[in-house]
């Protein structure tokens, strides 16, 4: 699923601002330390939309005046203290944020997960606010069913045993504020930490954010039209779904990174009973209308945020559905994400689609590509413009090259199954090797690819060597595509490495001649979502020779 390309420059927004400035300029503004600072009115978020209200009972009144929804009525029939106050103002906001509709018939057994302890609002002032509603009064009842009268000894005894509710539950609040102002104060604490000049006055350096112009590039739709325009791509993933609908029909499905929603949508088709849908980009606001034009608002929830991040209404899946892969497959690590959610989400008989990765490499010679495109500003109208080489072997190119350009055996240096991979498989070193199919001019550097299989059970096997392109013609099981040179053209293309020959010198090879090496995936210090790809490499009887590549 990879983005506008490795070749396109990632800079991280300037710290900096005018605003900052004038806020930190003091000059003007002796005997401010004598100001009495601004008391900060309480807002009360709405239960039920965004409306702002300076009282609790402002706001409650408008959820039972706009919306029929009555908190008060609620809290009182299920006889909740604080503890249950609390998981009811939470799941009710969880059940917002996810797109559900809240009825007034919430049941205790709604309340019963421990997660609603959790404050779904950070800085809810209701859940401060909880003692100033009026309190929850039980009907004292008779074995007979009939209600107590009102003799002077029942209610004494009603009234002491009120008192010590009340002060059982002001006991749970103060905990439970304890609890909340305790974890405000670390947030806040950090974010001083790391945002603001360290106790010797030196300033601190601002935490590096990999990820906003990651999710950015996925909101426009020049990349989306580019995915869904990928005829390999798209009709796998629908060939898979609807091919095994009966492994869909009736079960919860995750998409983890679901774009336009057309993956959602496919599996609402084929008898999904509901489909979660998370992006963290602005397009989740148009997955969230395609989804609704197309009649499937009531079985698919949109939820914007990072996997990692959000809270869904679940708490297992029955199939993660994703397309994550990127260029050289890893570029852009996303994978990170989806192990997370598989780790998180998943049921122990869960399916991941796709399920099988097999990465391949081989070595290309390309005369043709050199000479156009890299001997070529060596004379551009008789002037030597070679300062515009600079950097031009440092950096992986995306390019579809083709099948003839590989002049060795393809290597199958390592394959990912996506119900055991873990985040450390993601960085690695592998040895390859192969023999020169022909007499080459040069050797002129290296293509990586990935094949993607679609098995419908965990169980199922791959070969590490099993090409997709054969797949199907073996009549295997399963879907499978490749994005090498010697299947259908895909967006992903190839990943090309290709070898400085001002360092290596080039030599005539003959056909038949053995090589081998060593790939290495690795993740720059500088940015968690970008790839280093090195390369250790030798004829038989010649020096070893080492390279490496960036994919930013």
């Amino acid at each position: 699923m990879p983005g506008p390309g490795p070749e396109t420059a990632r800079s991280a927004p300037s710290s900096g601002s005018s605003e900052n400035s004038d806020i930190l300029d003091m000059k003007d503004e002796e005997g401010w330390e004598d100001a009495e600072p601004d008391e900060e009115e309480t807002q009360f978020i709405s239960l039920l939309d965004d409306e702002v209200f300076m009282d609790i009972h402002a706001m409650l009144n408008h959820c039972k005046q706009k919306y029929n929804f009555d908190f008060l009525e609620i809290r009182q029939r299920l006889a909740l203290d604080f503890y249950g106050s609390v998981k009811l103002v939470n799941f009710i906001r969880s059940q917002v944020h996810s797109g559900n509709k809240v009825s007034q018939d919430i049941s205790q057994q709604d309340l019963d997960d421990e997660k609603y302890l959790k404050p779904v609002l950070e800085d809810d002032a209701l859940l401060f606010s909880l003692d100033d509603l009026p309190d929850v009064m039980e009907r004292v009842q008779r074995p007979n069913g009939k209600e107590a009268s009102n003799d002077s000894g029942e209610l004494v005894s009603r009234v002491s045993e009120l008192e010590g509710e009340l002060r059982r539950i002001q006991l749970q609040f103060d905990n439970y504020r304890a609890s909340v102002s305790e974890t405000l104060d670390d947030r806040w604490n950090e974010k001083r930490t790391t945002g603001s000049p360290g106790a010797a006055g030196t300033e601190k350096e601002e935490e590096r954010d990999d990820d906003s112009h990651y999710f950015s590039s996925y909101s426009y739709n020049d990349i989306h039209e580019t995915m869904l325009k990928d005829s390999v791509r798209t009709d796998a993933y629908r060939d898979f779904i609807y091919n095994h609908k009966l492994l869909f029909a009736g079960k919860t499905i995750l998409d983890v990174g679901c774009g336009t929603g057309i993956l959602s949508m496919f599996c609402a088709k084929a008898g999904a009973a509901r489909v979660i849908a998370v992006d963290n980009s602005a397009i989740i606001d148009k997955a969230r209308e395609n989804i609704f034009n197309n009649g499937f608002a009531d079985k698919i929830t949109c939820l914007r945020g990072k996997i990692e991040e959000v809270i869904l209404p679940v708490d297992k899946v029955d199939i993660i559905v994703s397309e994550w892969m990127g260029y050289c497959l890893l570029y852009e690590a996303m994978l990170d994400s989806v192990i997370w959610a598989r780790d998180k989400y998943l049921k122990p008989d869960g399916l991941m689609v796709p399920s099988h990765m097999n990465m391949w490499v081989a070595p290309v010679a390309d005369p043709d590509y050199i000479s156009d495109h890299i001997a070529f500003w060596r004379d551009v109208y008789g002037f030597d413009m070679k300062a515009m080489q600079a950097g031009i072997h440092e950096d992986a190119q995306v390019l579809n090259m083709p099948a003839a350009t590989v002049c060795a055996d393809p290597f199958p240096f390592l394959q990912l199954s996506l119900h055991t991979t873990t985040v450390k498989d993601l960085s690695f070193k592998q040895k390859w090797e192969g023999k020169l199919k022909s007499d080459i001019d040069a050797l002129d550097g290296f293509i990586i690819w990935f094949d993607s299989f679609f098995m419908p059970s965990r169980d199922d096997l791959v070969p590490q060597n099993a090409k997709a392109e054969e797949w199907a013609k073996a009549g295997k099981i399963g879907i499978a595509f490749t994005t090498g040179p010697g299947g259908r053209e895909t967006h992903w293309k190839q990943g090309v490495m290709l070898i400085d020959n001002t360092k290596v010198s080039p030599v005539n090879r003959k056909e038949g001649e053995h090589l081998a090496g060593e790939l290495e995936y690795a993740v720059p210090e500088d940015n968690s979502r970008a790839l280093t790809v090195g390369m250790k490499w030798q004829f038989d009887g010649n020096q070893e020779v080492s390279q490496s590549w960036k994919m930013r």
